[in-house]
């Protein structure tokens, strides 16, 4: 019963975190919410043997499965695209520049053009603050071929981003 309570708050306390992690991945509030439950539900199994081994690596472990479910689901997926004969409108971002609002749509929208390995490394490289031999710990990679990824990954994301590019600058 301690042990359920113990992840009962856990879960409480980090899944809105793993969501915001999870949805910077997968670029889908829906997807996100799946990949949280998912690997939340994996974790509940082992959570007694977690809390043995010391809860200090609880975070980054829960982090890791996160990832992981990220990548298995991204393999596994059959394409969902469809075919349209015209694109839809899309706000200019150089008139809403300086919004923080803007910035968001813009990342997302360029983090979604990467392959999902290469938008992992940039979330854990940039976004969680991840070392280089921390993010290739929980891909599972060498240091270099994180080094790699992540380089492939930012000149894609300076190509992407062209000209809004100076919003990432602007404070």
């Amino acid at each position: 019963m301690t042990e359920e309570l113990g992840f009962d708050e856990f879960a409480a306390g980090r899944a809105r975190r793993l969501f915001h992690l999870a949805y910077l991945m997968c670029g889908d509030w829906h997807q996100a919410q799946d990949l949280v439950q998912t690997a939340l539900s994996k974790l509940y199994p082992v959570w007694g043997r977690l809390q043995r081994d010391g809860a200090a690596g609880l975070d980054a472990y829960a982090r890791k499965v996160l990832l992981r479910c990220y990548l298995s689901h991204r393999r596994l997926r059959r394409s969902t695209e469809l075919a349209v004969d015209e694109f839809p409108e899309e706000p200019s971002i150089g008139a809403q520049e300086g919004s923080s609002a803007a910035l968001r749509v813009t990342l997302i929208a360029a983090l979604r053009q990467l392959p999902p390995r290469n938008r992992a490394v940039v979330v854990l490289r940039y976004l969680e603050d991840y070392s280089l031999e921390e993010t290739a710990e929980a891909m599972g990679l060498t240091v270099s071929a994180v080094k790699s990824l992540n380089s492939r990954s930012m000149n894609r994301l300076r190509t992407i981003l062209g000209p809004d590019r100076a919003l990432l600058l602007q404070d």
